[in-house]
């Protein structure tokens, strides 16, 4: 059947284009890499209905079952005869194996093996998949297409052989194709005490300190602040989490749902339908709503600390897709990834990695650290590195150092630590709320009071007994504990003065006496 599909706009041409060329240069495995709103399905479509045309049976792949019906109905949408569609999904009932044009659950593929066709299109290529890995690596004879937001999968450069970039999500963004988003981070946890696993925060772990009092009664309290009434993403580190969010969103008059990776297909759908209906104001998710989710967002509310950048990017593009009347999409880093990994707009690669480790690749040159946003001192909103002025609030931000001067002594980063101090109970207290808290908190004392970096620096190791290494200068509230302990040091500091005057006073009255015997 012929189909009339619906004309490519500029970018997503140039994308085709780009695709066209790769190809003629021998490449059988090529990956697109386009953020979130790009129109990577609707590319995908031009894909398999050029194929067809040729007389070439396709196959579009999908890493979730959910996202079936959705591709379905999208490949329609833009142009595709559901006459050449079938789906390879259990017992679908569009279930029709003689169609040129297949939408394959990469699950049902990896049970009932591959089928015969000459073009595949794998959706979300950046989740790896032993089946697809299988797949291109067994028929050298097929044609594979790899569409990712996030192609950084290590060892995706051993199984694909070209990655095409036709734009990035900064220009996409500056173009208008996407919307702008504000960054917030609120109350950041003390990771340092969360075990590593697989390159992976220790998900127990995790979930035990983000299921908090605190931190869960400031999620909902940063809402209710900052984004109420919002159309809200939540993501949770597990079904725990996820489930106590729901909970004390529910118990603050705020309706809420809950989804998780192995929530039904008809109860999901409802969900979604009562959330498009304004029923619900948050999803409440784990393990789900990260890939190929297509709802109305206007507030993400991160409160799971990863180490991916592909996952903190995924998070935060479920709310940059345009819409009527929205101008920007709030993001609530109660995670700090942000702060920890960088701005979406700052993420990206223009080649695809190996099995290597970060370390072996940096050494090559394939990836080099950049410097990390900041969390503005004046209003909490997150600004990247290299801008000085807050859009929030137009605060300035001040230049800092990497050689500080503390009492006189010069204190380069890196001097090996000294021992720690002799700690006082409520030092004890301080110490638990983690480094890089605590040195946040002194940031933003010292901002609010006028006190310089030595204030900061010399309170810092009066606590930890060492000097700040690899700590960020981020102003934040100070906690109760260290507002009481500086008042304390104040008073300490006055009674010091007090006896000093008196030595003083005291040591020029038995000179001015040995004097007189003389």
């Amino acid at each position: 059947m012929t189909n009339q599909l619906f004309p490519l706009r500029p970018l997503q041409q140039a994308a085709m284009d780009q695709l066209k060329s790769s190809l003629r240069a021998g490449k059988r495995r090529i990956v697109l890499q386009a953020a979130t709103g790009f129109g990577k399905t609707i590319l995908g479509a031009h894909m398999a209905a050029g194929a067809l045309e040729k007389g070439n049976r396709c196959a579009f792949v999908v890493p979730q079952l959910s996202l079936i019906d959705q591709t379905f109905t999208r490949f329609v949408e833009n142009g595709i005869s559901p006459g050449d569609m079938g789906v390879m999904q259990a017992d679908h009932p569009w279930r029709r194996p003689a169609a040129p044009l297949q939408i394959c659950s990469v699950q049902t593929v990896d049970r009932r093996g591959f089928p015969e066709v000459k073009f595949v299109i794998v959706d979300e290529a950046h989740i790896r998949f032993k089946a697809i890995d299988r797949w291109v690596a067994t028929r050298p004879d097929v044609l594979f297409f790899g569409l990712s937001a996030t192609p950084w999968s290590r060892g995706m450069g051993e199984i694909w052989d070209d990655l095409i970039v036709p734009t990035t999500l900064a220009d996409l963004i500056a173009a208008g194709d996407l919307c702008k988003f504000r960054v917030f981070a609120a109350a950041k946890p003390d990771l340092s005490g969360v075990r590593t696993v697989a390159g992976e925060y220790h998900e127990g772990e995790l979930s035990s300190l983000m299921s908090g009092k605190e931190i869960v009664a400031d999620v909902v309290t940063t809402w209710l602040e900052k984004a109420a009434g919002l159309p809200t993403l939540l993501f949770a580190v597990d079904r725990a989490h996820a489930a106590t969010l729901h909970e004390q969103f529910n118990e603050a008059g705020v309706p809420s749902a809950y989804v998780d990776g192995e929530t039904p297909r008809e109860e999901r759908l409802d969900v979604l339908k009562r959330y498009a209906a304004g029923e619900f104001k948050i999803i409440c998710s784990v393990a789900t709503m990260i890939t190929g989710i297509d709802v109305t967002c206007r507030c993400i509310v991160d409160a799971a600390p990863t180490k991916s950048e592909i996952r903190h990017v995924q998070k935060i593009g479920r709310g940059l897709r345009n819409e009527s009347g929205k101008e920007s999409c709030l993001i609530l880093d109660h995670a700090g990834n942000c702060l920890r990994l960088g701005l979406p707009t700052e993420i990206g690669r223009t080649t695809l990695r190996t099995g290597k480790s970060d370390e072996a690749e940096a050494r090559e040159g394939k990836q080099k650290s950049e410097p990390l946003p900041r969390e503005c001192a004046g209003c909490g909103n997150v600004i990247p590195a290299r801008v000085r002025v807050c859009d929030g609030c137009g605060l300035e931000a001040k230049r800092q150092s990497d050689v500080r001067t503390v009492d006189g002594e010069l204190v380069e980063l890196g001097t090996p630590a000294a021992p720690k101090a002799k700690a006082t109970p409520a030092i004890e207290r301080l110490r638990t709320q983690g480094k890089q808290a605590v040195f946040s908190q002194l940031w933003g004392v010292a901002t609010r009071s006028g006190k310089s970096e030595k204030f900061v620096l010399a309170k810092y190791k009066a606590i930890f007994g060492v000097w700040p290494r690899g700590l960020s200068p981020l102003a934040a509230s100070p906690s109760p504990e260290l507002s009481s302990w500086l008042h304390a040091e104040r008073i300490k500091w006055a009674k010091s003065q007090d006896a000093k005057k008196r030595v003083a006073t005291a040591t020029a009255e038995d000179g001015k006496a040995l004097a007189d015997a003389a």
